[in-house]
């Protein structure tokens, strides 16, 4: 499958546009992702159409409280990420750094998410468990149908994408919760990613008019001290208002985080608190 957006430089070498890492890819290489790589002048996708896993979750587990509720949701994913946190909660099936492993998992065609969403009357399909842009020709596939079969699309994400691949999402996205890790100094030193990014992802897809929920994972030394937590809050409100959803998610040991304790309880009070107080209306904790 060739790649949803990418431009062609010189002497055949390709710059990926699905993601900000805007990766300049020479023939024969891949970029950071693994997953999309220059064949002869043509960006392919390794992981098109193979699914890593499914479930049926209760739409609260995504976590979307306000949308749908009540109701379970058909949940799907491919392999990859565009970042490399360590601290990951789906890091077997998301942090794959070997490209040989992207066609594992099973083959569907994207109509057969839509049998299985329309066998178990359910109301919606969620993009999730992974990282989805990082299989969005395969997602935007399942999306069309989903809309067309008057199925609802939640997309949960890290946040990171382009401009570009933003606009092809947008039309198809109903419900999104996004994943925010923290200022700056989080991204660039543990995730491979970049806060502003995220946040105008968060604005868009509210402009946009569709509905956000956001998820931070509190991790103690990392984003859990008063200075930090107050900036969250404070990007959250001017970016997406007052009246966006947040969750406040416990952190327990895990991936390469084995040793980094599990987050007090009192920051997790903190951060709620301060939030309200901000007025933010929408604030739940997580994971305990």
């Amino acid at each position: 499958m060739e790649a949803l957006r990418y431009e062609t430089l010189q002497n055949g070498v390709l710059r990926c546009q699905v993601c900000p890492h805007y990766c300049v890819i020479p023939k024969g290489s891949s970029g950071i992702c693994k997953i999309r790589y220059n064949n002869n002048g043509k960006l392919l996708v390794r992981n098109y159409g193979r699914v890593i896993t499914t479930h049926i979750d209760p739409i609260e587990k995504k976590p979307i409280y306000h949308y749908l509720k009540g109701t379970k949701t058909y949940s799907f994913a491919c392999m990859g990420c565009n970042m490399r946190c360590p601290w990951c909660q789906n890091y077997q099936i998301s942090q794959i750094t070997d490209a040989t492993q992207f066609d594992k998992g099973i083959a569907y065609q994207p109509m057969d998410h839509i049998k299985m969403v329309k066998k178990y009357a359910l109301p919606s399909i969620a993009y999730t468990y992974t990282e989805p842009t990082m299989y969005i020709e395969y997602a935007l596939d399942v999306m069309r149908l989903a809309h067309e079969h008057d199925i609802k699309n939640i997309w949960v994400s890290n946040g990171f994408i382009s401009e570009e691949s933003r606009e092809k999402l947008i039309p198809f996205v109903d419900a999104a919760n996004i994943d925010y890790k923290g200022d700056e100094s989080v991204y660039r030193e543990f995730s491979l990613g970049h806060e502003d990014h995220i946040l105008s992802t968060m604005k868009a897809f509210k402009d946009a008019g569709i509905h956000l929920e956001v998820t931070t994972l509190l991790i103690p030394g990392i984003n859990t001290s008063h200075e930090m937590i107050n900036h969250m809050i404070d990007q959250l409100i001017k970016y997406t208002g007052k009246e966006t959803i947040w969750h406040i998610s416990r952190f327990y040991p895990a991936y390469k985080e084995q040793d980094r304790d599990i987050t007090p309880y009192e920051i997790l009070e903190y951060a709620k608190e301060t939030a309200l107080d901000k007025g933010l209306k929408h604030v739940y904790l997580g994971n305990i």
